[in-house]
């Protein structure tokens, strides 16, 4: 693998991290779903507007990994009211860390965290948390090898489809 070099993302990314939300997102879970509820998340989720919106709100940062030129995955967090859930001004939530699935198993998904741990610890956060699917084990196994603990669950929803995220959290203090 060459350089990785992490960049945080402004607005005027926007088509970079729409592409890899949507080839991400569906690599991760197209799969598990049927194929016109994935259409639906990834045209609603990801839509040109949606992520400009998102990417302008002053309570989230996104990061873009690159491997030479080539962006490979993205790191977005929420704090205070940019948090879907919480919304806990002492917390910094992990929304999405997706890294191409060329590019897992090399350590990128830990870098990505390793810079929302950083900025947690910056704005003196006192926890970190996350949501994740209940099925998704390999990314369930990755945030308990870094410390998290399950405190609650919640439902996603997927097009119609109802799915149970686990809701974890490291306590950094």
């Amino acid at each position: 693998m060459s350089v990785i070099i992490i960049k945080k993302a402004s607005t005027e990314d926007w088509e970079v991290i729409q592409n890899l939300g949507r080839e991400t997102f569906y690599e991760t879970f197209a799969k598990h779903n049927s194929e016109e509820q994935i259409q639906q998340y990834l045209a609603e989720s990801f839509a040109s507007e949606k992520v400009t919106n998102e990417l302008k709100n002053p309570d989230s940062q996104f990061f873009i990994v690159y491997e030479a030129e080539e962006p490979i995955g993205y790191l977005k967090v929420n704090s205070g009211k940019a948090q879907t859930e919480l919304q806990d001004e002492t917390s910094l939530e992990i929304e999405r860390i997706y890294v191409k699935s060329s590019h897992q198993g090399k350590k990128v998904g830990q870098l990505l965290y390793d810079k929302a741990l950083e900025i947690a610890e910056q704005e003196k956060k006192k926890y970190l948390w996350l949501g994740v699917w209940e099925e998704n084990l390999r990314a369930v196994n990755f945030y308990k090898k870094n410390g998290f603990i399950e405190f609650d669950k919640h439902i996603f929803r997927l097009g119609n489809d109802e799915q149970t995220d686990l809701m974890m959290q490291k306590i950094l203090e």
